[in-house]
């Protein structure tokens, strides 16, 4: 019965473990896709009939038509062709396509799991929280499309941008979490507090700087200051607190963000230093003799 238990607990993890992955690469693609400006190239969520693109040229005309009533267009990318416009499409389309696949791998996996009967009492618990966050991810992926779809905008909101990308690296850590609570004992856990306090506080201070990298991105902060060490010459700069009211600066002053983004990358750097020697002083893991 344990033995059953163990080969339970191997196979869900290894297929979370493909989660992980996939979720890796549907980041990367994100990237892309912002990177590339593909982002608000479908103005609609279309569940099941937009899974695929479109198959001739009068479909691909009456997207087209959809994308040229929206202020990106209009304000921005006003002289796209119909080829310019097939490339940012495909990004989007191909975002959306992979996030689609993650959901029928988890979805396919859970009934074929609870077929076979590999879930045991103690996975219930993780597996419906994982599927609220994936369900919550796809909400706010539309939720930061939409703002980028009204008034006068011509990109996504960064706020909502950074939104996306946290509940992302959130769903990412939860599924990596619950495959290694499968796979590794409580028995071969390495019992370190130094080394748990200081892990918890460099992921505290990580989660910080990739929401401010986020909005780094959402911003275009990065235009706004290219001298380095200093910031335009500034140490700090004057214009740290120059919006009203003051909280605002924290996620709307691009050179606030900006400085907080670098500011933490040092911190991070001896944090990791510090981190790197306490874990020299530790027991290597047992988790990769594990998988």
């Amino acid at each position: 019965m344990k033995q059953g238990n163990q080969y339970s607990s191997k196979l869900v993890a290894r297929w979370l473990l493909l989660g992980v992955i996939m979720t890796v690469i549907q980041v990367a693609l994100g990237g892309i896709t912002r990177l590339t400006g593909s982002g608000l190239s479908i103005t609609e969520w279309e569940v099941i009939t937009g899974t695929l693109p479109p198959l001739n040229e009068q479909a691909w005309m009456v997207e087209f038509e959809k994308y040229r009533q929206t202020p990106q267009f209009q304000l921005l990318n006003y002289e796209f062709t119909l080829d310019d416009f097939k490339f940012i499409f495909f990004w989007e389309w191909f975002h959306r396509l992979w996030a689609r696949l993650i959901g029928l791998v988890f979805a396919g996996g859970f009934i074929w799991f609870i077929i076979r009967k590999h879930f045991k009492k103690e996975m219930i618990q993780p597996l419906i929280m994982l599927f609220v966050l994936g369900i919550l991810q796809g909400a706010v992926g539309w939720i930061m499309v939409a703002s980028g779809l009204t008034g006068d905008a011509v990109y996504v909101k960064p706020t909502r941008l950074a939104l996306h990308f946290i509940f992302a690296l959130g769903l990412l850590c939860y599924t990596f979490w619950f495959a290694l609570k499968l796979l590794v004992k409580k028995d071969q856990l390495i019992e370190h507090p130094p080394l748990h306090k200081t892990n918890l506080l460099l992921i505290g201070v990580l989660i910080i700087q990739l929401l401010y990298g986020a909005l780094m991105a959402g911003h275009k902060a990065a235009n706004v200051a290219a001298t380095w060490p200093t910031i335009n010459g500034e140490w700090i700069p004057s214009s740290l607190f120059s919006h009203q009211p003051f909280l605002l600066n924290f996620i709307d002053n691009k050179i606030l963000v900006h400085f907080i983004h670098r500011g933490l990358a040092y911190v991070l750097l001896i944090m990791m230093a510090i981190w790197s020697v306490q874990l020299w002083r530790t027991k290597g893991s047992v988790l990769f003799s594990q998988i």
